[in-house]
């Protein structure tokens, strides 16, 4: 459509044309004396178009020819340019390929480039960056072929206070990620500190600082950067559930004395607190520690009650760990807090009569309140059927213990063969 509309334009030009010009009877006369010329309008109007398309096409020529010096200036400019930018794609390419000698020779080349543009009095546009690139990349190279100083040197070229902000952020991280590398948590943890606020929440920063703190034995730290990666969903449920449980049983492990162990407990959120593995990790290094046996029992108290509720979500080694506390918790505890916990053992085997862990529970709390026939007969029904070794074998020492009080020498004799043979 357009197309027809510029023929039919054409076409009404032409026609114009052809009425004022053919109708056109007007005459230019031009005197210079002792002449006279007399011209047709029509050819002067052709001769001053001819006369303007003329000088415009001169002046173009003199435009253009003035300027071929700046075109090769600019010709040579952009030639270094591009030589700069490959180089700088060069030292990736070959950092990539695990050519580290090639990539440093590739960006140290970028780097003269740069630095001939700047001298030849030529300023690119993104300058800084390009040379804190180009930096960065030698520097990388360097910490690849173990060569610290020249590392170094090129860091602290990257980090000049002129560079933009965003660019220091990222020197100041890859510096982070060497020092890792190094082993040198220390100066990780500075480095990460030198970040600003923003930079240092970002989640690439707090895995960094996760494993510094974790390497560097700061589990307390560890544990909170943790929490702040899983808030940022930066693992899976599961994964975030599963660090954030290991690193609180560091915590708990790392403490020396009951008052230690305190403050550490105090230190975990309440959700943590109430995680089965948690739970039985803190009451157990309490009772190692020697600590108060009823404030050890408080912890496993909502273990406890869960496992009432929801025993499908407890496996065997979270039973027996369980089972392993209350049977020496309970020989300690005070005579209340003893016959409190008896009962609701008892209350746990009638739910679940044929669970063999609490069988043994309750045969070895019976036979410590001095219930010998009762526990006897726990001890016996749970004693075949215990998967784990240690359980089993303090069954049938129990058992080999009663049948001396008893006087039946055969079945002690029976029982502690039992117990050799685990």
């Amino acid at each position: 459509m357009r197309a027809a509309l510029w023929l039919l334009a054409l076409f009404g030009v032409a026609v114009a044309s052809a009425l004022f010009v053919g109708n056109n009877q007007g005459t230019v006369t031009v005197f210079w004396p002792p002449y006279r010329v007399d011209l047709s309008l029509n050819l002067v109007l052709l001769l001053a178009l001819a006369a303007f398309f003329l000088v415009h096409a001169a002046l173009r020529t003199l435009a253009a020819l003035f300027a071929i010096p700046g075109l090769a200036q600019r010709w040579r400019v952009q030639h270094r340019e591009h030589s700069l930018f490959a180089a700088l794609i060069d030292a990736q390419l070959h950092q990539y390929a695990g050519r580290f000698i090639r990539a440093r020779k590739a960006a140290l080349a970028a780097l003269q480039q740069e630095q001939a543009l700047r001298a030849s009095g030529e300023m690119m546009l993104d300058g800084q960056r390009v040379r804190a690139l180009g930096h960065v990349l030698a520097a990388e190279a360097s910490h690849a072929l173990q060569d610290k100083a020249a590392r170094e040197d090129h860091l602290q070229a990257a980090l000049q206070p002129q560079s933009p902000p965003e660019v220091r952020e990222g020197v100041q991280m890859r510096a982070a990620r060497w020092a890792i590398d190094d082993r040198d948590m220390a100066l990780a943890l500075e480095r990460l500190e030198a970040l600003p606020q923003g930079a240092a929440r970002r989640t690439v920063a707090l895995r960094m600082r996760l494993k510094a703190t974790r390497l560097g034995g700061q589990t307390r730290q560890a544990l909170e950067t943790a929490r702040l990666l899983a808030k940022h969903r930066a693992f899976s449920e599961g994964a975030a559930a599963s660090l954030v449980r290991g690193l609180a049983q560091e915590l708990l492990s790392a403490a020396h004395d009951p008052e230690q162990l305190l403050q550490a407990w105090e230190q975990l959120y309440a959700d943590e607190q109430q995680q089965t593995d948690v739970a039985l990790h803190a009451a157990l290094r309490l009772q190692s520690l020697g600590g108060d046996v009823v404030q050890a029992l408080h912890w496993v108290l909502p273990v406890w009650q869960r496992l009432l509720e929801r025993p499908h979500l407890f496996n065997e080694s979270q039973r027996v760990k369980l089972v392993q506390f209350l049977q020496v918790g309970l020989h300690s505890a005070p005579a209340a807090e003893g016959a409190l916990w008896l009962a609701r053992v008892e209350t746990a085997h009638r739910r679940e009569p044929g669970e063999a862990n609490l069988q043994y529970l309750a045969g070895m709390v019976c036979v410590a309140h001095r219930l010998w026939g009762k526990g006897q007969q726990l001890l016996e029904q749970s004693a075949p059927k215990l998967t784990d070794a240690n359980l089993k074998r303090q069954a049938w020492r129990a058992l080999a213990v009663l049948a001396e009080q008893r006087g039946d020498g055969a079945a002690a004799q029976a029982a502690y063969r039992q117990a050799a043979m685990l």
